[in-house]
């Protein structure tokens, strides 16, 4: 079972949503077969909150859906974490923006749940190492995201 924060900068997400977020990515961890006791961040944000820590971190300067910051992942002249006995595996950070997701799902033709739980589940694979750098790499992880939702009941 992971632990699960959230932070909800917007105000406007209920515990319906969070909930759902919850029991979505136990479900996506248990399939990848995750064992310890591994942690994980959600925050719930604003378009112009996300736009700001993609341009910052992501040299990019607009809004976007879902940003995922691994802590397994490390730049040049880091040091590495070593992970101790008894202590939790702290996989990362996911950020969602909340106006994007309202968007995209009128766009898709799915409620708001559907694309809060699919952009959470997408941050959640990036976290584990997934990518869709690559036409190969994006199968991959499309074909798993693909896979979760529908073992989990919440497809398109």
């Amino acid at each position: 079972m992971l632990d699960i924060y959230f932070n909800d900068e917007t105000g406007k997400v209920t515990e319906d949503i969070t909930q759902l977020v919850k029991n979505l990515l136990d479900h996506a961890a248990e399939m990848e077969g995750l064992s310890g006791q591994p942690e994980v961040s959600v925050t719930f944000m604003t378009d112009e909150e996300i736009r700001k820590i993609n341009a910052e971190y992501r040299g990019k300067d607009k809004a976007t859906d879902v940003i995922s910051f691994a802590l397994e992942e490390m730049t040049e002249g880091e040091v590495a974490i070593i992970q101790e006995e008894d202590m939790p595996i702290v996989l990362g950070d996911i950020l969602i923006s909340v106006e994007t997701a309202a968007r995209q799902s009128v766009e898709y033709g799915h409620d708001e749940r559907r694309e809060i739980g699919f952009l959470a589940l997408h941050g959640f694979l990036h976290l584990l190492g997934y990518d869709h750098m690559t036409e190969e790499d994006e199968q991959k992880m499309f074909g798993r995201q693909k896979e979760i939702l529908a073992s989990f009941g919440l497809e398109r």
